[in-house]
C-alpha cells in the first residue's frame, strides 16, 4: 500500500509539472525521487518548521502553513536535479496542486 501511494505521489508530480509552465520534472524516475524526498521532508522537516512558526501560523490563523508547504516544494526543487521549482509564487501554486491532485488520486485509491 506504502509503495501504492508513492507511485501515486510521483504521478501527482508530473501531473503539476504537465500544468504549471514554472515546474519541471525530467522523467518518471526523478518524480519517484522528488515523492520521496518531499515525503521525508513532510514527515521530518516539516513538523519541526510548524513548531518554531507556531506563533506566526496563529496569529494568521493557519495561511502561514501554506508558505511552510511551499517553502518545503521550493526546498525539494533546489536539492533534486530532475525536479526544478523556478520560483517562491510556482512553489506556491505546485504545493496546493501537487496536495490536490495527490488527495484525489489516493482518494481514487481507497474508494
Amino acid at each position: 500500500m506504502l509503495l501504492l501511494v508513492w507511485i501515486l505521489n510521483a504521478v501527482a508530480l508530473l501531473v503539476v509539472a504537465y500544468l504549471l509552465p514554472g515546474i519541471t520534472v525530467a522523467s518518471f524516475g526523478s518524480a519517484l525521487i522528488a515523492a520521496l524526498v518531499l515525503g521525508l521532508l513532510n514527515a521530518i522537516v516539516k513538523p519541526l518548521l510548524v513548531l518554531l512558526t507556531l506563533p506566526l501560523t496563529v496569529v494568521t490563523l493557519g495561511l502561514f502553513l501554506l508558505v511552510l508547504n511551499a517553502l518545503v516544494f521550493w526546498f525539494a526543487g533546489s536539492i533534486l536535479k530532475g525536479f526544478q521549482v523556478d520560483g517562491f509564487w510556482w512553489a506556491v501554486i505546485g504545493a496546493i496542486v501537487y496536495s490536490i491532485v495527490s488527495t484525489a488520486l489516493s482518494g481514487l485509491l481507497l474508494s
